[in-house]
C-alpha cells in the first residue's frame, strides 16, 4: 500500500476510511492505524509508565482508536467505514455516530457542505452495561490550563479523595497550573501523523474536530493504566448550548463538551468491564458561576490562560499569553469582570479590554448581537447578558466605554431580570456526579 500522499488530494475520490490497527506497547506508546483508501496514517500517544494492564485496557484502547480517527476521517468524509479491528458495540456506535456527525457540525459549515456527515459504522455485538459502581476513591482531573480546570481541581481536592492531574502536552499554562495546584500530573504526548498535515496543504478537508472527546478517551486509558477509578472532567452546563441551527441541525462548537456527548461517552465506557467512570465535575454550573468561584482562587490568576492562540499546533504561530483580541479573551474577561477589579484583570490580560472602544463589536457578538455566537468555547448568550448587567451596576466598571455602550445598545434591547441573574448561579440537577463529590461541588460553586 502507498503511504505517501499525491501532489494533490481529491476528497471526493476516496472510497473508504479504515481503522487498521491499535497497539499499546510496554513502554507506554500507543499506536493507532488508519487509512483513506491506500493512504496510511499512524497516530501515536506516549503514556506515562509504569503501566498496569487491567482488563479494561483493550476496550479503552479500541474506544480511543475509534474516537481519535475523526481527525483523519474528516480529510475526505467518505460514507464507507471499515473496522478491521472489530466493530463497535451498540452504545459505542451511538457515541461515534454523534461525534462523526454532530461533532463535525462546525467543520461542515466552514467547509460549505450541504449537510452534516453521516458515516455508517458497522455494528458489533450488544454488550450489557456494567452494574452499579462503587464510590470513587482515586480521581484523575484533566488540566487544560484554563479557569475551569482550576476550579475542577479545587472541587476534587475539597472532597478529600486522592486526586492527581492529567494533561495531553505540557503547554506553559498547563504546567504552571499543575505546579500551583501542587498535585502529581500524568503527562501524555500526542503526535498527529505528518501525512495528514501534508494532505491539508494539498486539498484535504480540514477544520474543527471534537477534540474534548479525544482527550477524554486518552484520560480514560491513562487512568486505567495508572490505577485510577475516576476521570473528572471540567465541562460546564453552558457547553450544551449550540451556536445556531443550520440546515435543520444544531451546530455546537463545544459539542464534545456537551451534556449529550457526556452521556454518550459514559454509555460507551459502561460497555467496558472495569473501566474508570467519567463525568464532568462542573456540569451543574454556568460559566458565570464558575468564574465567580475562580475569581476567589487568586493563586491561579498569574498562571491560567484560555486564549487558544497559546495552544497553536505551529510553534511559529504560538503566543505565550493572552492575545487580548479574540473571542475567547473577550469572553473570559467579560465573565470575570463582575467579580474582580479592573486593575486585577489588567494584570492578568496585560490590558483592559473593556476600556478599548475598538473591542465593542467583539463583546456584542458574544450576545449574538451583530451576528451569530462565535465558533469558540464561549458561554451562553444569556450569561453574557447577565454579566453585562452586573458590570453596569458596578461603578468601577460602568464608566468603561465598552460597558457603557453594551448597556445602552445591547442591554436596553434585551434587559435581564433579577430572576435571570439568580438562574445563572443556581446549580442544575442534571449531572452524573457521585455522592462523594457533590457536596464539594456545592461548597465551591454554591456561594
Amino acid at each position: 500500500m502507498s503511504t505517501t500522499p499525491q501532489a494533490t488530494f481529491d476528497p471526493a475520490a476516496i472510497r473508504a476510511f479504515q481503522f487498521t490497527y491499535n497497539r499499546l506497547l510496554p513502554d507506554g506508546t500507543v499506536l493507532l492505524g488508519y487509512a483513506l483508501d491506500d493512504i496510511e496514517f499512524e497516530e501515536t500517544f506516549k503514556l506515562p509508565v509504569p503501566l498496569a494492564r487491567p482488563e479494561a485496557v483493550q476496550g479503552l484502547l479500541d474506544l480511543l482508536h475509534w474516537v481519535a480517527g475523526v481527525s483523519y476521517y474528516k480529510a475526505a468524509i467518505p460514507q464507507h467505514l471499515v473496522c478491521e479491528t472489530g466493530a463497535p458495540p451498540q452504545a459505542t456506535g451511538q457515541l461515534l455516530a454523534a461525534l462523526y456527525s454532530e461533532g463535525l457540525g462546525e467543520f461542515a459549515v466552514v467547509n460549505g457542505l450541504d449537510r452534516l456527515p453521516h458515516p455508517q459504522f458497522p455494528r458489533g455485538d450488544d454488550v450489557p452495561a456494567a452494574g452499579p459502581r462503587s464510590e470513587p476513591e482515586r480521581i484523575l482531573v484533566p488540566v487544560g490550563g484554563g479557569k475551569d480546570s482550576c476550579v475542577a481541581i479545587e472541587v476534587a481536592r475539597r472532597s478529600g479523595l486522592h486526586t492527581e492531574l492529567f494533561s495531553v502536552g505540557d503547554a506553559g499554562p498547563i504546567r504552571a497550573t499543575a505546579e500551583l495546584a501542587g498535585l502529581p500530573r500524568h503527562t501524555v504526548t500526542r503526535r498527529i501523523d505528518p501525512r495528514l498535515l501534508q494532505l491539508n496543504t494539498q486539498g484535504a478537508l480540514n477544520g474543527h474536530v471534537p477534540i474534548t472527546a479525544i482527550v477524554s478517551c486518552v484520560a480514560l486509558l491513562t487512568a486505567a493504566t495508572q490505577g485510577f477509578d475516576t476521570v473528572a472532567l471540567a465541562n460546564e452546563r453552558s457547553a450544551s448550548a449550540g451556536n445556531f441551527v443550520w440546515n435543520g441541525a444544531e451546530v455546537n462548537h463545544q459539542f464534545s463538551k456537551s451534556r449529550r456527548a457526556e452521556r454518550l461517552l459514559a454509555g460507551a465506557v459502561a460497555e467496558i468491564d472495569g473501566a474508570p467512570r467519567i463525568f464532568s465535575i462542573l456540569r451543574p454550573a454556568s460559566e458565570l458561576n464558575i468564574a465567580r468561584a475562580f475569581a476567589k482562587m487568586t493563586r491561579y490568576h498569574p498562571a491560567f490562560t484560555s486564549c487558544n492562540r497559546v495552544f497553536q499546533i505551529d510553534p511559529a504561530q504560538r503566543l505565550s499569553s493572552w492575545c487580548g483580541d479574540c473571542d475567547k479573551c473577550r469572553f473570559v474577561f467579560l465573565i470575570l469582570a463582575p467579580f474582580l477589579e479592573p486593575a486585577q484583570l489588567t494584570a492578568i490580560f496585560g490590558r483592559d479590554l473593556l476600556d478599548d472602544p475598538a473591542q465593542y463589536d467583539g463583546f456584542a457578538l458574544l450576545t449574538a448581537t451583530g451576528g451569530e455566537k462565535p465558533f469558540e468555547c464561549v458561554g451562553e448568550v444569556e450569561e453574557c447578558l447577565a454579566a453585562i448587567r452586573l458590570l453596569s451596576e458596578r461603578p468601577e466598571w460602568s464608566r468603561h466605554p465598552v460597558v457603557q455602550r453594551l448597556a445602552a445598545e445591547v442591554l436596553a434591547a434585551r434587559p435581564v431580570s433579577d430572576a435571570e441573574i439568580d438562574a445563572q448561579f443556581a446549580l442544575s440537577d442534571d449531572h452524573d456526579i457521585p455522592d462523594a463529590l457533590i457536596g464539594s461541588v456545592r461548597e465551591v460553586l454554591g456561594a
